[in-house]
């Protein structure tokens, strides 16, 4: 890894995701998710407390209810008995009564105040409650209750609560119950206070989550005590708070999950954009960029690989380009060292041969040796104009003086600028009234002195060279054409390139630079025309020249 100057680590964009995303979501998450549970907290500790408060005034109500029913009832009962003369009609009444009467357990008249105190408390100590009114003779009448019912009709509507109610008399003894236990009713009498409030709920207890009730209240002297159990806590508080922190992580942990699908899209991604980035700065110009394209890969990314493959296809293109120029340059040299010294040779050795002043040399000779200088001088000229016309035809320069000429003419004269026929007919084909074409006369004399040496280099031996006119139209269709082995489609396609030979560079046979036909095409195609190159088994070679013929009102 390279090591920086200031010492610090730099991170992979996993690494760095993985901190912005603990940094940006897993800690606000958490922090609002414990702010989400105090706050619940809070909410369902008010709530446990205003339904514990609830509930208390609720049995408070129901007392009250049940209270002035049976006192009601209980002043009827001692009304009769006071108009009944006897006292066995009296217990006969009372016999009766006790019968009939809902939740009774057992109607007395007790004679005085203290017997009926002495009663009271064996009621409060045997869970029973007792109402009682004095008579007209001083007496009581007494209705003890059956504690079974009465804690039904109190506590009918609180069947499904889990919460401990007690109801005590003034001494604490407790005459009803729901949901009983023996320990919570001690922790709750050692946490009751002395000193009570009449007529209003008090919270009371040392735990805030489980708030403990009571209801003071006299005639009768009774206390209403609602406790909050461990269970329903649980219930609330706990459970609740466990259901935000599974929340809080089911959250963490989906967007975890969204997020480690993202990061592995687009760090496969990225991986691609390095690994392309090191082989361009290898040398591997040809490298593209393959995204994993889905509704996860960032349009950014997308943007910056198309940009980058396109870079890399002008980077390769150029690569390309500048190979080509530099095999151009190797293949100019080569061709310039190669055809300028075989001519140039020649020029030099007969040169000095007619400047010798030591032999004789008859006329006959002197006529060959200045007729081979004037070829070879010839030979030289051509390779020096198609050289210079190369940097016209590439650069679009090259400029042709077009107008009306004789095709039949410009054949001819090409036959008589060959420098060699190695005794091989050319048969052309072409109607005696065949039309004025437009192109340039010179021009055009080269491209078809082009082909014809070329057909004579490479054609079968003692096989002519066929050219056949014809007119399609306006245009005027050449065709020159010679017997010699099928060329291959593939070679066929790169014979207009530069220095492109049709034998091997290393086995060549032939002289040539190899310009012929890349120069036929710039100067066919500057004179407005196309060529077209062809190959079977019974033509080897067959170039397709179409040129415009003028128009009647142009002769």
């Amino acid at each position: 890894m390279k090591k920086y100057s200031y010492g610090l680590k730099k991170l992979k964009i996993i690494e760095q995701i993985a901190i912005v995303f603990f940094i940006s979501v897993v800690i606000p998450i958490s922090i609002s998710g414990f702010i989400i549970n105090n706050i619940s907290q809070h909410t369902v500790r008010y709530q446990l407390r205003e339904s514990a408060i609830l509930i208390a005034n609720m049995i408070s109500d129901e007392i009250d209810y049940f209270l002035k029913t049976n006192e009601t009832t209980l002043a009827q009962i001692a009304d009769t008995l006071e108009y009944l003369p006897s006292k066995s009609l009296k217990n006969k009444f009372i016999k009766d009564v006790s019968k009939r009467y809902p939740n009774c357990e057992d109607i007395l008249i007790i004679n005085n105040q203290k017997e009926l105190e002495a009663l009271m408390d064996k009621a409060g100590s045997t869970e029973r409650l007792i109402l009682s009114t004095q008579m007209k003779d001083g007496s009581f009448l007494v209705i003890i209750f059956n504690a079974n019912n009465w804690d039904k009709q109190l506590f009918k509507s609180l069947k499904n609560d889990n919460r401990q109610i007690y109801i005590l008399d003034k001494n604490n003894h407790m005459i009803s119950s729901h949901n009983f236990s023996p320990d919570g009713l001690k922790d709750t009498l050692d946490l009751l206070p002395k000193e009570k409030i009449e007529e209003a709920p008090v919270i009371f207890g040392d735990e805030k989550n489980r708030p403990i009730v009571y209801i003071y209240r006299k005639n009768p002297d009774l206390t209403v005590i609602v406790n909050t159990s461990e269970k329903i806590t649980k219930q609330t508080i706990l459970e609740n708070r466990v259901r935000i922190i599974l929340s809080v992580l089911i959250a963490i942990l989906a967007m975890m999950v969204l997020i480690g699908f993202y990061i592995y899209y687009l760090y496969i991604n990225i991986r691609q954009l390095f690994k392309a980035v090191i082989a361009l700065s290898k040398g591997n110009y040809q490298r593209q960029i393959r995204l994993l394209t889905t509704s996860f890969t960032p349009y950014e990314i997308v943007f910056l690989a198309n940009e980058f493959n396109n870079m890399a296809s002008e980077i390769h293109k150029n690569y390309i380009e500048l190979k080509q120029l530099n095999e151009f340059r190797s293949n100019l040299l080569d061709t310039v060292s190669h055809e300028l010294r075989t001519p140039l040779t020649s020029i030099q050795g007969y040169t000095s041969r007619l400047m010798r002043q030591d032999i004789v040399i008859d006329e006959e000779t002197k006529q060959k040796s200045l007729r081979i200088i004037k070829e070879q001088s010839e030979r030289l000229k051509r390779l020096i104009d198609d050289l210079l016309t190369i940097p016209d035809i590439e650069g679009m320069r090259l400029r042709t003086v077009n107008a009306p000429i004789w095709l039949s003419e410009v054949l001819e004269q090409s036959e008589l600028l060959l420098r060699k026929r190695n005794g091989r007919e050319i048969i052309v084909n072409i109607d005696e009234k065949f039309p004025q074409i437009f192109a340039d006369k010179g021009r055009l004399e080269q491209v078809f002195v082009n082909l014809y040496e070329n057909a004579i280099k490479y054609g079968y031996p003692e096989t002519p060279i066929i050219v056949n006119v014809k007119q399609n139209k306006d245009k005027a269709v050449i065709e020159i054409k010679n017997k010699c082995d099928k060329i291959p489609e593939k070679k066929l396609k790169t014979l207009f390139d530069k220095f492109v030979r049709l034998d091997d560079e290393m086995t060549r046979t032939t002289r040539g630079t190899g310009l012929g036909l890349f120069i036929v095409k710039g100067l066919v195609e500057a004179m407005e025309g196309t060529i077209v190159l062809s190959s079977d088994d019974e033509f080897g070679f067959c170039a397709t020249i179409t040129l415009n013929i003028v128009e009647n009102e142009e002769l």
